[in-house]
């Protein structure tokens, strides 16, 4: 499952997941021209062998380190098994990382095939990351939201997708309930609620009910499908787990949260080493927030201009002050909050987007589009709390399996001010750009692409910069080509997008290294970025309870823009939208530097 939100520390909880079709690969490759003018690899090296023995012995060992994630990506040899969360445990993820190093140690990268180099690095970053997460971020110790989304996930996993008989995997979900009571323990035992931050433990308590509705809403209606000895066991595990959740319910309400003081900020040090693990691209702190304040006074300028060709009779000047560019854009937003779903809607339009955005880009032929299957769903309570929507895709075994555009229903307990809020940060023109963005020609498009290669390493070491970058290019390419007939309104709330993209960058540090107050981040959303309040809310949420994650949409996006001038600048009137974006996203998801390398025929980098 890949999901917008995903971190580097879940090295072992991987999201972005990916299937692989190796015919289809060849017939792929064949057809990407630019892929043709490349040099010829030269004969495979006896240390090409010995990597490529030792990449596939990880990918086969690595799965069993976490069932549910194995599922997950498609490796159904422990679907009957669940995750421990022990000391033991890790000390088992600590020797792998350990022992690869050390089989990698022994192998010369430059003595490699241009691929191999690729997947050297990513395999070794790979592993010193897990091995930080381990040792010194030690979030299994802290973060609460990490089990919540294990014991949904877990369910989830085995039922979301038709990879087995639906009676098989029913029996697997009962194999996994009937471990619940261990799974909770532990949990309550590794976890130290005095280094747990209080906004952890309030998110997880939110979530942690959210297995019993997936019991209620994916198992419950299947139980006629079961013998009745099954039926009868199953029914019983659903009662021990039914009273496991509220027994953890309990402690988390009256245990966890009254005794949570962690801070829920990185610090200088843990963050920065966190940031370069995430982006993997050597671009400091400093360097993301020069950008980003560039970019911020930047877009907003193009914003005026847009705001200004909307109110002709307000006569605003060429050169405002502050105050003027402020109520300008404000202004002009205006005209787009107007036009919003109904509060039951916004699932069904983001349906009606999807076939409108698809239309799109075959009329322009901007890039190849698969076949796969995609479905928009109600996103899984479990998984509420975080983001607004995001693109689940079928794991790296999964042949033919269906991607899932999950898009989160607005709470039940919101007010009428709330859910007035939140429509008009979610107008219609919004969730095209949501659509864009989670499915076409963003992550569902790409990720579908990078599902198709033979490089199973690769497919699991994928780069969320690359995957969060590309989404994020969609958006203003998009918009640039004339999405939605060049409506101006459209690449008003466009640009405002990415005007969030822009905030992310500059939030994701001031929280965790600046200590930035609540307020001042509310300003910088709300002001700054024009977020609607129950937006910025969540996202002050969102940025205590993850970190670095929310950077790779602007580093990611900064990166994917330079490789495509650089492409125009190597290609020169051979270059064309289409050549290029199927190029860029038929090497799987590395880093953008190593897909720069592959496609314009590069030396790799280091």
């Amino acid at each position: 499952m890949y999901c917008c939100r995903s971190e580097m520390d879940c090295r072992f909880t991987p999201r972005i997941d990916i299937i692989r079709m190796v015919l289809l690969a060849f017939l792929l490759a064949a057809s990407l021209d630019n892929r043709a003018t490349e040099a010829a690899e030269p004969k495979e090296t006896s240390m090409d062998q010995a990597f490529r023995k030792l990449a596939a012995a990880y990918v086969d060992e690595f799965p069993a380190l976490s069932p549910s994630n194995a599922t997950t990506l498609g490796d159904h040899r422990f679907d009957r098994e669940l995750d421990q969360v022990s000391e033991s445990a890790r000390k088992k993820q600590r020797d792998l990382c350990q022992r690869y190093l050390a089989e990698l140690g022994r192998i010369h990268r430059k003595e490699l095939s241009r691929d191999n180099q690729v997947d050297f690095q990513l395999l070794e970053h790979s592993l010193k990351g897990e091995l930080w997460n381990l040792e010194t971020l030690q979030e299994w110790a802290w973060n609460p939201i990490s089990y919540t989304q294990l014991t949904g996930g877990a369910i989830y996993g085995l039922m979301a997708r038709e990879f087995a008989p639906l009676e098989q995997r029913l029996v697997s979900v009962a194999y996994r309930l009937e471990q619940y009571p261990r799974l909770f323990t532990q949990i309550r035992e590794t976890l130290d609620p005095s280094r747990v931050p209080p906004v952890h433990a309030e998110t997880a308590i939110k979530q942690n009910r959210g297995v019993l509705s997936i019991i209620d809403n994916m198992v419950m209606p299947h139980l006629d499908k079961l013998s009745d000895a099954d039926r009868t066991r199953m029914l019983r595990a659903i009662a021990t787990t039914t009273e496991e959740v509220e027994r953890h319910q309990k402690w988390l309400e009256t245990t966890l949260l009254p005794a949570a003081r962690g801070d829920a900020r990185l610090g200088k040090k843990r963050y920065d080493e966190k940031l370069a693990f995430t982006l993997g691209t050597g671009l400091s702190r400093a360097e993301i927030r020069e950008r980003a304040e560039f970019e911020l006074q930047r877009v907003r300028a193009e914003m005026y201009s847009i705001a200004r060709t909307l109110q002709p009779a307000a006569n605003w000047p060429e050169s405002p002050t502050a105050e003027q560019q402020q109520q300008a854009i404000a202004a002009a937003l205006e005209k787009a909050y107007a036009e919003v779903p109904p509060r039951d809607g916004v699932v069904p339009a983001a349906q009606e987007s999807l076939k409108i955005t698809a239309d799109f880009v075959r009329s322009r032929d901007l890039v190849t589009i698969p076949p796969d299957p995609l479905d928009i769903i109600v996103m899984p309570e479990f998984q509420r709390g975080v983001s607004v929507a995001y693109c689940d895709s079928p794991g790296p075994l999964e042949v033919g399996q269906k991607t899932f555009y999950a898009v989160a229903p607005l709470p039940t307990d919101w007010t009428d001010a709330q859910c007035a809020s939140f429509l008009r940060e979610y107008n219609l023109r919004s969730i095209h750009n949501l659509t864009v963005h989670e499915a076409m020609p963003g992550h569902f498009l790409q990720l579908a692409f990078a599902n198709r290669s033979p490089n199973r390493l690769r497919a699991l070491l994928s780069s969320g910069v690359f995957v969060e970058g590309w989404a994020v290019y969609t958006e203003q390419m998009m918009s640039e080509e004339g999405f939605l007939d060049r409506d101006p309104l459209m690449r008003l709330v466009t640009l405002k997008w990415y005007l969030r993209v822009i905030a992310n960058a500059l939030l994701d540090q001031a929280v965790h290294v600046d200590g930035i107050r609540r307020e001042d981040a509310m300003r910088l959303m709300m002001h700054d970025t024009f977020q609607e309040e129950r937006e910025a809310a969540g996202k002050w949420t969102r940025a205590q309870v993850t970190s670095a994650q929310l950077a790779t949409y602007f580093v990611g996006y900064q990166e994917h823009r330079d490789l495509r001038n650089a492409a125009k600048t190597v290609w020169g009137d051979s270059f064309t939208l289409k050549r290029y974006h199927d190029g860029a996203i038929s090497f799987g998801s590395p880093p953008v530097k190593f897909v720069k390398a592959l496609l314009l025929n590069q030396p790799i980098p280091e």
